[in-house]
Parts: structure tokens; sequence; C-alpha cells
């Protein structure tokens, strides 16, 4: 029977086999001596063998990984310019995404553009495209979604070919970023499919202009790593990504919604104009001041009396920022975002029993085996502030959507030893100024429900009376 090991050297050798001792010296063996990883064992079957328990974990975690962020109260840019550089050569045809990089690429942009203009509603979003060595502007800066998508579904089943040019649609973008006011961001997102760009200069020059005008150039490669790429995001202190699959890519594109923390210390604290158009329902068909086609509606500038057709933009006529405060406010969120819920540990679930914001009601934990609750977490997670307790679907919705947690808003301002607590939410603190103004200071719920009657009362005595004319 033949082994495996040092070769037997006689006394009249001189040649000694090198890398058979090195192979002896080796604890870790031959590769075809290691141990088998199991990795299906991991998986844990509940007392009805189903994997249901286990599945339902990991998708959970999926959830809140992709919603923890940073919920530091810092400085963010609220108002934002982002260009989305779009690579349309013949690379984005392969399918390693299904049903192919460009097909994807667009089904993932609509959705992102809906969502980023939801979480950035006084921001800006336009598109450029580029193939055969060319760039082209798709869309131009603009807060209306409804463009954008409308051009983004126009060029989906449009031919691609040749190579892309990345020096000629950064200085596409950069030609219309460098004109935005300062108090505003430039931003640059580069989705690329292509291992090479065809250039008609030196790159480098573009992206030290980039840095010059406070550019910030982040990149999502589908292909792989390509170093002038690396160099462009981390010279104008961007992100880099390189998607693994379709799940990553997704991940890495809805990354770019939040604002990113103003680090420049030459960031301005000077107070921004900005006009309140009202809305106007024209009879007949007029001018816009931003198309010059006839509109039926449009909001009316109150500097200049121009109809522009969508808010939130910037006059044509006299360059006032032109808002709504319900965008106002949605933008104010990122400001003071809601802090991260804690995880509920498997010996503290017998305290709560159902969530507290959709009533659904938790698995015990004498429904669930100790092997069980070993793989999985409780599926409980606990605001720091009130200590209200939520599902893994409402803890998504509280940060993705409503920005403000239900458990702070219900409970009524307390004093705890003459000393208010100063850990509340901003959110929480703006009710109890609002609930402080019209109540005063409430020591318990029943003295609250009273001054709720007593204040609808009067608002009911004073709005009988009539009013008082000269």
């Amino acid at each position: 029977m033949a082994t495996i090991g040092r070769r037997q050297v006689n006394d009249d050798d001189d040649i000694i086999d090198v890398d058979d001792s090195s192979l002896l010296n080796n604890q870790a063996g031959y590769a075809w001596e290691e141990e088998y990883k199991r990795s299906w064992d991991v998986l844990q079957e509940d007392e009805h063998g189903s994997l249901a328990g286990v599945v339902n974990s990991l998708q959970q975690a999926a959830k809140r990984k992709r919603q923890l962020r940073d919920t530091d109260p810092i400085q963010r840019g609220i108002i934002r310019h982002l260009f989305i550089i779009i690579d349309l050569s013949k690379a984005m045809q392969e399918k390693d995404f299904r049903p192919s990089r460009l097909s994807l690429t667009f089904t993932y942009l609509e959705a992102f553009v809906a969502e980023y203009f939801d979480q950035n509603p006084i921001s800006q979003i336009g598109l450029i495209g580029t193939k055969d060595g060319l760039a082209e502007k798709l869309t131009d800066l603009s807060g209306n979604p409804t463009e954008h998508i409308r051009a983004l579904k126009m060029k989906k089943f449009q031919e691609t070919g040749g190579e892309p040019s990345l020096q000629n649609a950064l200085e596409l973008a950069r030609s219309s970023l460098i004109h935005v006011p300062a108090h505003g961001s430039r931003e640059i997102l580069v989705i690329i499919g292509s291992l090479t760009t065809t250039d008609p200069g030196n790159i480098h020059d573009t992206i030290a202009q980039l840095v010059q005008d406070n550019i910030r150039a982040s990149v999502i490669a589908l292909a792989a790593e390509v170093q002038v790429l690396k160099f462009l995001s981390t010279q104008t202190k961007g992100t880099f990504g390189v998607a693994m699959n379709e799940g990553h890519y997704r991940d890495l594109l809805f990354e770019v919604i939040p604002p990113t923390a103003i680090t420049t210390t030459k960031a301005s604290s000077n107070l921004v104009q900005m006009g309140f158009p009202a809305r106007s329902n024209d009879s007949a068909a007029t001018l816009c001041a931003c198309h010059g086609k006839l509109t039926l509606g449009g909001y009316i500038c109150p500097r200049c009396n121009s109809k522009l057709c969508d808010i939130p933009t910037e006059c044509d006529i006299c360059t006032l920022t032109l808002v709504s405060s319900p965008l106002l406010a949605r933008s104010y969120h990122h400001l003071f975002p809601v802090e991260n819920f804690i995880e509920v540990a498997w010996k503290d679930a017998a305290v709560t029993t159902a969530c507290f914001s959709c009533l659904k009601a938790f698995l015990g934990p004498h429904k669930i085996s100790h092997q069980h609750q070993a793989t999985t977490d409780a599926g409980r997670y606990q605001c720091k502030l009130c200590e209200k307790t939520f599902c893994a679907d409402c803890d998504v919705f509280i940060h993705d959507v409503l920005h403000n947690c239900p458990g702070c808003l219900s409970q009524p301002r307390r004093k705890t030893n003459g000393v208010l607590n100063a850990k509340k939410s901003a959110s929480s603190r703006a009710a109890n100024a609002l609930e402080d103004e019209l109540f005063g200071e409430i020591d318990d719920d029943s003295d609250l429900n009273d001054a709720l009657v007593k204040n609808l009362e009067e608002q009911e005595i004073s709005a009988s009376r009539p009013e008082c004319v000269q």
C-alpha cells in the first residue's frame, strides 16, 4: 500500500525534496484531508420540523441591516443636486445581472428616483448617458420625478454600443453643477459596467477640477474594481462599491439616498431666501417660464409673478428657490433622525406581549424551543428613550417612512425630581412644547384628558361668537 509523506532518502542521495518536507511540516495537511464543512447544519428546525422560523429571522436581519445607519445629529446638506451618469456601452448587455445589466439598472433607477424625492423633496436630479465615446444629457437638473422616470423608460429599450467616456460625462455634469448655489451640495453618481473608458484628454485633470469645485463623486461598478474609478471616488470624498449580486447592487444604490455629512470647514451658515408659491388653476392656458409651453395649472412665484410647472425648483426669471412648507418639513428629519432601536433578548421577551404600534402579538418564549432561541433573536426592538417595544416591520417603517417614534410622541411630559428628561428626541421635544403651550405642565393622564376637553369647549365657545367688524 502506497503512503503519502516524505520520500525515503538513502545515504548516497544528495537531493532532498523541499516540497515534500514543507508539506510534512504543514499542520493543515492536504486539501482532501480537511474535515467536511456541513453548512446546512447551521439551520435549526423547530419542534415541527419547519425552517420557517429561521428563514423569518434571516429576513428580519436583512431588513434591519439595510436601515441601520448613523443617527448622530450632525450637519447635513438637505438641498442636494445630483447627476447620475449611466453607462450605455455594449458592456451593459452582459447578463451576469438578470435580465441584463442595463435592464436591471433602469429598473432600480426608477425606484431610486421615487425614493430619492420622497426622502429629499427639495433636492434635484439630472441624468447623463455615455456611449460611443460621447456623453448625452438625458434630463436637466429638476425636482420633478415624473420627468426623470419618463426619460428612463424611453431609454430602457434603446440600443447600446461602443465604449463609455468617463471624462466627457464628468465634464458635462461639472458644467451644470458649477452654477448651483453654494448652499446646495454638488454630487455625481457613476454607474458603470465597462472596464475601459475612451477619453479625449487627461482624466486626472478633470478629477482635479471636481475637487476644486467641491463636487462629490460616488461610483458603483458592475464588473470589477478599476483604479481610475477608485481614485475618482477617493479624491472627491465619495464612496466606491462593486456590486456582487442583484441585492447588493440595490443596497449600494439606495445608500446614496440619505444626505451625507458636511465635512468642509468653509460651510456657511447664512440664511437662504426661499419662496412659497401659490397654486394657480387657470381657466385658460398660459405660458410657463420654465419650459415656455402652454399649461393650465402651475405655481406663481411670489417675487416676480411668473408661472412655473412644478416645485421645488428655482425660478428661471428671478432665481428664487421655490418650495412648499410640507416639503421643507419632510427634509428636516435627516438632521434629527430616530435613534436605532435595540434588540430585546429572549430572557426579557416576556415583559411585552404585543407590538406597541401595530398591536401584533409576539411569539412567547414557551412556544419556541431553546435550540431555536439560540439561533434567532426575539423579533422585538425597543426604543431607548420611551422603552416601547416594536416588531421588525414597524421598526423599519418608523425609521424609513415615519421618522418619528410613536412611543415618544404618545408620552405626556413629566417631571422627575424637578429635572426634565434631557434625552428626548427632537420630535418628542417639539410635541411637548406644543402640548405645554396648549395645556401647561401636566402630571398624569387624567389631567391631560381634562385639559383636552376644556380646550375643545373653549374653542367651540369662541367659534360660536360673531366677529366684530369695525
